[in-house]
């Protein structure tokens, strides 16, 4: 008979441990056994936390994961979906938040670091814009384009649009590769010229274009490519 985890010594329950000892002192496990709340019949919660870790390999694999791969998990039903989903999300905006206002230049972490999370563990490519004003602080930013990046794909009339509806000056254009590598490819030059051509016309310029990978990125600007 499987053993309730009530009945476990208090400085080994994951809740409890975590409000005597702090966040950090929990196993990847246990944080998401915190987490999901109930294991499933015939496992406690941290065995089944331990199982979904092996299935998808990690923290960060089961948080990149959409919510089809986890219809096919017995004992993660909607709730705990939503809830992995949420955490997601949560860590994302937590990013972007630090990102929001900073100057482009002078805070390359805070961009990376959001567009790295935001973008890694994408399936298809997403092509996003950020807005900055004179100043180079980011306004905002806009995912505008999906699957592959090519001319067919990308409409510069509809990025200069979105720029001038956040009264940008300045724009970067960031997109991600699902393969990891950060090579731009002859059509990811091709899209560069053809949207910061048409963001002259309009006086707004193109700062960079940011390729995203895994762990890597390729930016335009830094290998004078742009």
């Amino acid at each position: 008979m499987i053993k309730s985890i009530r009945e476990w010594p208090e400085n080994e329950r994951p809740r409890e441990k975590l409000l005597q000892k702090g966040a950090e002192s929990l196993s990847d496990a246990e944080l998401l056994a915190v987490l999901l709340r109930q294991g499933t019949r015939g496992q406690d919660v941290v065995s089944f936390s331990r199982s979904l870790l092996l299935q998808f390999g990690s923290l960060r694999g089961i948080l990149a994961q959409q919510p089809v791969s986890f219809k096919k998990v017995k004992g993660l039903g909607q709730a705990k979906v939503c809830m992995i989903l949420a955490v997601r999300e949560i860590g994302l905006r937590q990013l972007r938040e630090k990102m929001i206002g900073q100057n482009f230049v002078r805070s390359p972490q805070a961009v990376t670091d959001y567009l790295t999370a935001a973008l890694r563990d994408q399936k298809r490519e997403i092509f996003k814009v950020l807005f900055l004003d004179r100043g180079l602080r980011i306004l905002g930013e806009r995912d505008l384009f999906f699957g592959t990046i090519d001319e067919a794909a990308v409409h510069p009339r509809e990025i200069v649009k979105a720029a001038l509806e956040f009264h940008a000056s300045s724009l970067v254009l960031v997109h991600n590769h699902p393969s990891g590598k950060v090579e731009p490819s002859r059509e990811d030059y091709e899209i560069t010229q053809k949207i910061k051509a048409a963001c002259q016309t309009v006086s707004i310029r193109v700062l960079d274009h940011i390729i995203v990978g895994e762990n890597q990125y390729f930016s335009f600007s830094e290998r004078n490519s742009l």
